[in-house]
């Protein structure tokens, strides 16, 4: 290999070991229980962060979704799901209704209550975004933005991959990638 070969490779490898540095400061800092608690009582929510991820997923499906549909979307198991629904549904925030195809199924929906809280927590997460994003150039945001979702859909790749793999024969539902700020 060539002296300039070596010397983009090493680019390479110290520019990937500083966004692993960045990233994970970042989902250390976004994944703080008190974060999540200042963010969602600025928006007046309640709601514990894994079961925001659930009602991003619903806001996200064309339609009311199955259980089964929603544990593969967020890669856990149905059980924890069907437990983040009662939770839900005894707020409001969704609804079953039966499932016009397997009539011993139940679809979930979410209520206008449940998209109201998410327009609710998206205006706070925009707000905390423009604050912590002054002076940044618009271009260098949609570079960012370009990047985490191609990062995002590679790791959602390879996790579903491992868990296809360990249990089941058939793959699960490819979840459609959104700017993780928007419902």
């Amino acid at each position: 290999m060539s002296d300039a070969a070596d010397d983009r490779t090493a680019t390479a490898d110290t520019a990937t070991a500083d966004l692993e540095a960045v990233l994970a400061s970042l989902a250390y800092l976004l994944t703080r229980s008190q974060e999540h608690e200042r963010r969602t009582a600025k928006a007046g929510i309640t709601a514990a962060r894994s079961d925001v991820y659930l009602l991003r997923a619903l806001a996200e499906a064309d339609g009311p979704s199955r259980v089964g549909d929603l544990a593969a979307r967020l890669m856990v198991k149905p059980s924890h799901v069907t437990r983040q629904i009662d939770r839900l549904e005894s707020q409001h925030l969704v609804a079953r209704t039966p499932d016009a195809l397997d009539r011993r199924a139940r679809r979930v929906a979410l209520t206008p209550d449940g998209r109201a809280l998410l327009e609710r927590l998206k205006q706070a997460n925009i707000t905390g975004l423009t604050d912590a994003l002054d002076g940044v150039p618009e271009p260098d945001v949609a570079a960012t933005v370009s990047v985490l979702c191609h990062l995002i859909e590679r790791y959602v790749q390879r996790v579903r991959g491992s868990l296809l793999s360990e249990d089941d024969p058939a793959p699960p539902p490819r979840p459609a990638l959104r700017d993780p700020v928007e419902s």
